[in-house]
């Protein structure tokens, strides 16, 4: 396994809309392992291929204490939403920023696990909020583009102070 490099907003391959996983084999899984470990050593709740420049449908999330409830997405997509709730977010892209989002309450999601066989799964709660967050990176939208303008432009200038100091 091998930790991978976390892209940073705005970087712009965080736009970058993920293709596809045409076939789950040794190499998604491969990848699934090193995004997982990239995760915990973060730490996060999920990671999104997209932030560790695959550009391939693939989301890991564990939001359990102690790591024990990995979940792996390929080519995951949202066939349900129900309800509302406003929740904090950050981002392992957006390190130390985190700022209230309004989401889907409940969702319904269809995917691939990782033997490339089909699956649903109903969540709710922070797991629902996260899958979103997850699916919004491999369309190419980082949870601060939810905030107004004056937000953006405020996190940006934030990061990159704190690139300055840290270089």
């Amino acid at each position: 396994m091998a930790l991978l490099p976390i892209l940073r907003y705005p970087d712009p391959r965080l736009h970058t809309r993920a293709a596809p996983v045409a076939a789950v084999d040794d190499e998604i899984r491969q990848l699934i392992k090193d995004m997982a470990e990239t995760m915990y050593e973060a730490p996060g709740i999920g990671l999104a291929a997209t932030q560790v420049n695959v550009h391939k449908r693939v989301v890991v999330i564990d939001i359990t204490e102690d790591k024990s409830g990995l979940l792996a997405l390929i080519n995951a997509e949202i066939v349900e939403r129900s309800g509302e709730q406003i929740c904090e977010e950050g981002c392992l892209s957006v390190p130390g920023i985190y700022e209230s989002v309004k989401r889907a309450e409940r969702v319904k999601v269809r995917a691939l696990d990782e033997q490339g066989e089909p699956f649903e799964l109903e969540a709710e709660g922070l797991l629902a909020v996260c899958i979103q967050h997850e699916l919004d990176h491999l369309d190419g939208k980082v949870f601060v583009e939810y905030l107004s303008a004056l937000k953006q432009t405020r996190i940006k200038s934030k990061l990159a102070k704190k690139a300055r100091i840290t270089a």
